[in-house]
């Protein structure tokens, strides 16, 4: 699927080049700007882990530019194939310092960017030179641009989703459901910034692209800034979470082992953005308990407990989580840990299933994760959750049994 879509967007690309080339730009000063403030969009891109649409200003002003009409009350008459060649050049350009930074653009971000400016101009353009939208005028205009726009989100949404399943083997249902969802956050400032920025060049003329784009710049900062927020208090848990290691209660490395294992582990089952982060923060901290104690449990192993032991512990944990300011949720988690799998959150059975696995496994020898994953299956009767053991079997399977996902 991910070759098919980078495939797709190569002759695309090659097709409007050639073609543009061969018979020139309409509009020059309309292409140029457009091109300016898509050029603009990628210098400003920012590719941190909160962030969806790396360069919403850029995508902003593809998307007017595709969707443009009129520059000042003149018609434009440029093609779908020049505004696929307009945008493909500005990101291009946009991308050198990104590059020369070490930080380069991946296929699929331009792929996504060639295609959904390519799939809106297609919508738009061919119907508007022809005069099809003369007769539409007013508030049906406006609606025929959200529209067009809401269509071109949501292909935008299945591509995002294609790739990233082609690229990582996750579930392709939970990963469209969070690309939707971004729809409705960022993806909401981008369509109504490309509406507004198209209408307002029909009206006013290209000075309308530097007025419409500030909103959109100073919100980006905003939420750069909020992405910073979150990632501290990441880091802050992950640093909590060594707490048990450095006190020597548990191995070093276990809280995060069983972390990247549980999010892997939810993101097979389906679980959402939002419940992912819950899961993560229970799985750094599902330890957390053994610091109450007088006499460490040896080698951290809490699953080999009696179920009495192992239920104080978790409530004790749940109760140091409460003490931190952790979200409510991810203490629920920590202290139910322990419960039958009945009657646990479904973030709970996979702290459990995951931690047992990997107290099981640590030190076992080559032979150690078969014979786990066995006493797991053996446990599923009362303990361990059997869609959460199969799922985590599936993905030691697929990773060949080693999960590498960024934590803090």
């Amino acid at each position: 699927m991910r070759r098919l879509v980078h495939a797709v967007a190569a002759l695309l690309t090659l097709l409007s080049l050639a073609h543009t080339l061969w018979s020139g730009l309409d509009g020059r000063a309309v292409a140029l700007a457009f091109g300016l403030l898509v050029t603009v969009g990628e210098l400003t891109r920012w590719s941190g882990p909160e962030s969806r649409e790396a360069a919403p200003l850029a995508a902003a002003g593809a998307l007017s530019y595709a969707l443009l009409g009129e520059d000042a009350g003149r018609a434009t008459h440029h093609g779908a194939l020049q505004v696929v060649a307009v945008v493909v050049a500005a990101t291009l350009v946009g991308c050198v310092p990104h590059v020369a930074r070490g930080q380069g653009p991946t296929a699929d971000h331009l792929a996504r960017r060639v295609l959904t400016a390519g799939f809106a101009a297609t919508c738009f353009q061919p119907l508007y030179n022809q005069g099809v939208f003369e007769a539409w005028g007013g508030p049906a205009y406006v609606l025929l641009l959200v529209a067009l726009l809401v269509l071109t989100a949501l292909c935008d949404a299945v591509l995002a989703a294609a790739l990233a399943h082609s690229r990582t083997g996750w579930p392709f249902g939970p990963l469209l459901r969070d690309e939707l969802r971004a729809v409705l956050g960022i993806g909401t400032a981008v369509c109504a910034t490309g509406v507004v920025m198209a209408l307002a060049v029909a009206v006013v003329g290209l000075w309308a692209l530097p007025v419409f784009s500030l909103p959109l710049l100073l919100t980006q900062v905003a939420f750069r800034r909020y992405a910073a927020v979150r990632a501290t208090y990441r880091q802050t848990i992950a640093s909590l979470a060594r707490a048990t290691e450095i006190a020597g209660y548990t191995p070093a490395g276990h809280a995060r082992r069983v972390a990247v294992l549980s999010r892997a582990v939810g993101r097979e089952l389906g679980l959402s953005e939002a419940e992912l982060t819950v899961l993560e923060y229970a799985a750094l901290m599902h330890d957390i308990g053994q610091l109450s104690l007088v006499d460490p449990v040896p080698a951290g192993a809490t699953a080999v407990l009696p179920l009495a032991e192992q239920r104080r512990i978790a409530l004790l944990g749940g109760a140091v989580v409460r003490q931190t300011g952790v979200a409510a949720a991810v203490a629920v988690v920590v202290e139910r840990q322990a419960d039958p799998y009945r009657e646990q959150p479904v973030s709970a059975r996979i702290v459990r299933a995951v931690n047992a696995y990997e107290e099981k496994v640590r030190d076992a020898g080559a032979g150690g994760p078969l014979r786990a994953l066995e006493e797991l299956r053996l446990g599923t009767g009362r303990d361990y959750q059997p869609e959460v053991v199969e799922s985590l079997a599936r993905v030691l399977a697929r990773n060949g049994g080693v999960v590498r996902e960024r934590i803090g």
